[in-house]
């Protein structure tokens, strides 16, 4: 247990002497979360605020159903946010459960592309094996990375004053 923390420099951790997040975690909040995305570019884009929308997502049908899909992503990001010593038990209750929480994100934005592709068609075949590739990339990721086991164990607390 001593020998978990060995590879990492007084720069991994944070203010809390916890191992700061891994940064695959944002990376697969970027991949869920990406119909938010491109509504926030679209919001700061002052001169043509759909023409981003209509670039990346053809059919208004298949940017709402990623809306939808990332609503697992935002709950994730409201406990990454939350996380602190004076956070309230239902935060720590679900950081214990990040990794579930994560991928059914994950799984859910499979879903609901699966959906879209076969009863609407909204996107080609290739944009739903490329999909299921990517999350069974990050699935494969949340079960072997060592930092995102550690960071699941560990909660911030308030340390004392010296």
């Amino acid at each position: 247990m001593s020998h978990q923390y060995a590879q990492y420099s007084t720069a991994d951790f944070d203010k809390f002497d916890c191992l700061k997040l891994s940064k695959g975690i944002f990376v697969l909040l970027l991949f869920v979360l990406r119909g938010y995305l491109v509504w926030l570019m679209t919001i700061t884009n002052m001169k043509d605020r759909v023409g981003i929308i209509q670039w990346i997502y053809p059919d208004p049908t298949f940017f709402y159903l990623s809306l939808v899909s990332g609503l697992f992503g935002l709950y994730v990001l409201i406990i990454i946010s939350l996380r602190r010593p004076d956070a309230s038990q239902w935060v720590r209750k679900s950081w214990q459960n990040i990794r579930f929480l994560l991928l059914s994100s994950l799984l859910f934005d499979l879903l609901i592309n699966a959906v879209g592709y076969l009863y609407w068609q909204l996107h080609s075949p290739a944009w739903l094996v490329m999909n299921a590739m990517l999350v069974v990339a990050f699935t494969w990721y949340l079960f072997s990375n060592k930092r995102l086991s550690i960071n699941i164990t560990e909660f911030p607390d308030n340390l004392p004053e010296k």
